[in-house]
């Protein structure tokens, strides 16, 4: 009953296995700010799921062969081309795969160029954060944002207001 309970506000330090969120990303965040950022918001997502950062070289083939997805994971392909979704409809979705038991989301941020064809294929969904243009570094703030806002959203707690 407990872990139940634990699970539906969002405690992350329940006695099941806590979802896992992978951030994959091709090249380095490089500007500061952008940064401190990203690090502020995946250490605040740390609260309600494990959060892993991987950045990959854009220019390296074999750094993309050494990146090994579990099988049963859900692969979220960041896409001007994706669905669009408002922050209450992306919050809804990741507390049903949540409350489904996924156990792993992995979300792929490409760089100016986006990701090659056949990582592009392993993607069960592609998401748009805007029907705007945003620098690729720009886009993974935005990501973390994001993905910080819908647990808070979950766990009714009052940053999003």
């Amino acid at each position: 009953m407990l872990a139940a309970v634990q699970r539906l506000s969002g405690d992350c330090h329940s006695r099941e296995s806590p979802m896992k969120i992978q951030l994959v990303m091709l090249g380095k965040t490089r500007r500061p700010e952008i940064r401190a950022m990203l690090d502020d918001y995946t250490a605040r997502i740390g609260r309600f799921a494990e959060v892993q950062v991987t950045e990959l070289r854009e220019d390296s083939a074999a750094s993309l062969r050494k990146l090994s997805l579990d099988s049963a994971a859900t692969v979220v392909l960041l896409d001007g081309a994706g669905k669009p979704q408002t922050s209450a409809q992306f919050a809804h979705w990741l507390g049903g795969a949540r409350d489904r038991g996924t156990r792993q989301l992995v979300f792929l941020c490409g760089g100016a160029e986006g990701f090659p064809e056949a990582l592009r294929r392993r993607a069960t969904q592609k998401l748009s954060l805007s029907s705007l243009t945003f620098s690729h570094e720009l886009a993974r703030a935005m990501l973390a944002e994001q993905l910080y806002r819908a647990f808070a959203i979950l766990a009714g707690h009052p940053y999003p207001k």
